[in-house]
């Protein structure tokens, strides 16, 4: 029952009533003709997971959690505040710099929210920020961390098509720095209308000295995604030499990390690892059925029947992600969703790694959109506010980032410019 009342839901919002009366009509006399036993599931489960670039996966969350424990993320937010921190609603711009930094490392919008947000939420009150329009721009910019490669959900979606991560890991970065941009935009705007001036305007001399505290954190981001294009390592061990350098950092050159701290990271790392990997591995045997059932191949009919134009088909599949991203998780959503939606895209001749990046851009924006957005509850619980009151504040950021969706999806080669400018695609 949940296989018919998901496909009907996405053919409904994606084409209209009828096609998803039948198409979930179809799902029904198929699955009481020839139900599937639960051991195949399982077994389809644990295929899912037992993937070489999903093993990024563990160690880029271990990452992240170091440099939350290391120092990194504190030296990352002093820097960027000595050169921002000046202009009105200054702060608000460090948190988006220090989380495109983070997301350059971790992979993970809940994690970057954390880490940032433990350190920027409670400076930026004290401040005389509001306390929704600062959970607001934190909850937004750890978005970043997901389209800022190297990114899970972006490993997540060339399992499923077959593109290549470093290609579009390439690919994800004018996508984040866009989105960057126009959300340091709108937070400037809102700061200038409620009247939240920047900090002191920091020297020449200061700004070296942060530079150069912060230096090994911005060597982190450089060796990691360096040694991907250069072939030195895989994003699979890529990930490992990203928890090596978190560890030798935090240890030996900022002393910050504690032997009494790791059982804490390790915990911590596990479960959020075993979250991702279980619906990893429920969302693949949940594609397997559809698949199996051959819902794609009626979905990519129904679809091209309403028409055959590559903008209007982009902007029904767009509204579908926009509606999906609010009530599902991200990674499942690419796992569900990237096999039903291929074979529409191969009929239009759609790039697969330009609509990589569209899908994991709109899909980040269901992270601050509730009643799901995981980035607003871990701003909540930082901030100490009602989702509601956030959910007030963020909308001026949901709206820039919709409209940078649509740019990505009609502007490719936004995506796949710098891809094909080094040569990986």
């Amino acid at each position: 029952m949940t296989t018919i009342l998901f496909v009907s839901l996405v053919i409904f919002f994606a084409l209209n009533v009828p096609i998803a009366i039948s198409i979930g009509a179809s799902t029904l006399i198929s699955l009481l003709a020839s139900p599937i036993p639960p051991t195949v599931l399982v077994q389809k489960m644990f295929t899912a997971m037992d993937s070489f670039p999903l093993m990024a996966v563990p160690f880029f969350i271990l990452a992240g959690s170091l440099m939350e424990h290391g120092g990194i993320s504190r030296r990352l937010i002093h820097l960027a505040n000595t050169f921002v921190g000046h202009f009105a609603g200054g702060l608000a711009f460090v948190a988006i710099i220090a989380s495109m930094f983070f997301g350059a490392i971790s992979g993970a919008a809940a994690a970057c929210v954390a880490a940032i947000g433990s350190i920027l939420i409670p400076e930026m009150v004290s401040r005389g920020y509001g306390k929704p329009y600062t959970a607001a721009v934190q909850a937004t910019a750890g978005t970043l961390g997901v389209m800022i490669p190297p990114s899970i959900p972006m490993i997540i979606y060339c399992v499923m098509s077959g593109v290549s991560v470093g290609a579009l890991f390439m690919g994800g970065f004018i996508p984040g720095v866009l989105v960057g941009v126009s959300l340091m935009l709108v937070a400037w705007v809102i700061a200038r209308k409620k009247g939240y001036r920047g900090e002191r305007r920091f020297t020449r001399t200061e700004r070296k000295a942060a530079f150069k505290d912060a230096f090994w954190a911005l060597l982190m981001p450089v060796i990691i995604l360096g040694g991907i294009y250069g072939g030195v390592f895989t994003p699979t061990e890529a990930a490992v030499v990203a928890v090596v350098y978190g560890l030798v950092v935090g240890f030996f050159v900022y002393k910050e990390l504690k032997f009494s701290q790791m059982k804490a990271v390790f915990v911590n790392s596990a479960v959020s690892t075993a979250i991702v990997m279980f619906i990893i591995g429920t969302s693949s045997a949940f594609s397997w059925v559809i698949t199996s059932r051959k819902i794609p191949q009626m979905a990519a009919e129904g679809m091209l029947l309403l028409s055959s134009s590559p903008v209007v088909v982009l902007l029904m599949i767009n509204v579908l992600l926009l509606f999906i991203g609010t009530f599902m998780e991200t990674v499942a959503s690419i796992i569900i969703l990237v096999p039903v939606l291929l074979p529409v895209l191969s009929a239009l001749e759609v790039d697969l790694l330009h609509f990589g990046i569209v899908i994991v851009v709109n899909l980040a924006i269901g992270m601050v959109t509730p009643p799901l957005g995981v980035c607003l509850f871990v701003s909540c619980g930082i901030s100490r506010i009602s989702l509601e009151d956030i959910s007030r504040a963020v909308w001026p950021f949901i709206l820039v980032m919709i409209i940078d969706v649509l740019l990505l999806t009609y502007l490719p080669v936004l995506s796949y410019g710098l891809p094909k400018l080094f040569g990986l695609y």
